[in-house]
């Protein structure tokens, strides 16, 4: 008789861990579906992006650096007037004001007069603290964000967060007609996008918990502020 119940117990194990793998089966499979289905919806979203032909006029100008196309497009969007100063975030360290204003071309001096330069952020995270820092020093109401429509959703999301009082005007750069459902035939873009769209699920994290990416991978941002210190 004192079997029985040893039995039993050994017997119920093995019933516990596949009922508890089953669980962390439908967990996986739910996220899988969820990411699948976020993937396609944005996706859709950014090939559907359209450059604005004639945008509203705004206060100001930010351009995220990543290609010569934003750049060329801010600075027209600057030399028409659509806003009175324009801020390209994110210009590697060694680049001189020279060496930009030869690269984009247009007017120098309305370069030299209203073009400021920020070499401090090194991600979009930091392309949204130091706009805020810039668009809080000049008193900015409106402002026309100027990136690729891959990156537009992100830079919007942590832009957003930073810029509570500043209305943002998203001016999509388009480089690649994705219409159609194209880029599922495109190898590289549907790369792009599928790197975009783990970013932005990122960046929809970091308002539940301090993410943060580095070149070594995502980091918990309080504890990279603690190392730092």
């Amino acid at each position: 008789m004192p079997t029985v119940p040893a039995r039993a117990a050994v017997s119920a194990k093995p019933s516990g861990l596949r009922l508890a793998l089953r669980i962390c089966g439908f967990v996986v499979l739910a996220i899988l579906v969820l990411f699948a289905g976020g993937f396609g919806w944005f996706a859709d979203k950014v090939s559907h992006m359209t450059t604005p032909l004639d945008p509203a006029r705004a206060d100001a100008i930010i351009v995220l650096t990543g290609g010569q196309s934003r750049l060329d497009a801010a600075m027209d969007l600057l030399a028409s007037g659509k806003g009175e100063r324009l801020l390209i975030s994110g210009v590697h360290p060694s680049a001189t004001k020279r060496q930009l204003q030869a690269a984009m071309g247009g007017d120098m001096q309305l370069f030299s007069c209203c073009v400021d330069i920020d070499r401090a952020a090194l991600d979009t995270i930091g392309n949204a603290e130091e706009s805020a820092k810039w668009v809080e020093n000049h008193a900015y109401g409106s402002i026309i964000i100027v990136t690729n429509n891959y990156h537009m959703p992100r830079s919007l999301l942590e832009m957003g967060r930073l810029l509570h009082g500043a209305h943002l005007e998203p001016y999509p750069v388009v480089n690649t007609n994705l219409g159609n459902g194209s880029w599922l035939t495109k190898p590289e873009a549907l790369r792009v996008l599928l790197t975009e769209y783990s970013k932005y699920v990122l960046s929809l994290a970091r308002g539940f918990l301090p993410l943060r990416t580095t070149p070594e991978g995502v980091t918990l941002a309080e504890a990279s502020a603690v190392a730092k210190n």
